[in-house]
């Protein structure tokens, strides 16, 4: 009886190893969540075109060439507007650390639902409307095409803010965290 006893133990402590240390190849998958990093944008440019005429006005450029890296910015342009005027105006964001440079604004426009431009403005008379928008319940201003309408003449900056809020775009610009934040000087004559 007792040598029973013994290989039923035995039997039952085997059993127990087989089961219960398992390969990781037999756990069950576990989604994990999908992350969206933050995009590595080096230059960004407004382009700007003349509503009345439908001709291409400027480029408004901002590179720095190195993203986040010690390095000063190559090109960092004034933005010169005429008086009581409407513009429409793309973005066009670079990666330009690889060769050929990435087009950053296709990925923006890809992951609409989870980025949006904020303009602001200080010291000048500008008005911004966006002409864009995601796929959002409701939909939301993503900001790569955008009108902008200049008052009187005056001095002051124009920000350009691009937030990242993957999962939680919900049109504030405290919300997620910021892939590119530029304020340019602004002249409006």
């Amino acid at each position: 009886m007792k040598n029973t006893i013994i290989a039923l133990s035995l039997i039952a402590t085997i059993g127990f190893n087989i089961t219960g240390c398992k390969k990781d190849d037999d756990l069950v998958d576990v989604p994990q969540p999908v992350v969206n990093e933050q995009e590595i944008i080096t230059s960004m440019f407004l382009m700007l075109t003349d509503s009345a005429t439908n001709t291409p006005f400027d480029t408004i450029a901002f590179r720095d060439l190195d993203g986040d890296g010690s390095n000063a910015p190559v090109q960092w342009d004034t933005m010169r507007l005429n008086a009581n005027t409407t513009y429409l105006m793309n973005v066009l964001l670079l990666n330009e650390i690889p060769n050929p440079a990435d087009t950053i604004s296709n990925e923006v426009a890809e992951e609409a639902n989870d980025h949006q431009f904020f303009y602001n403005t200080a010291g000048v008379s500008l008005t911004h409307t966006y002409l864009d928008q995601d796929t959002n319940t409701p939909p939301l201003p993503i900001g790569l095409v955008n009108k902008i309408r200049t008052g009187a003449a005056g001095t002051g900056t124009f920000q350009v803010v691009l937030k990242h809020q993957p999962g939680t775009k919900d049109g504030q610009q405290t919300t997620g965290n910021s892939d590119v934040d530029v304020t340019f000087q602004t002249i409006i004559q």
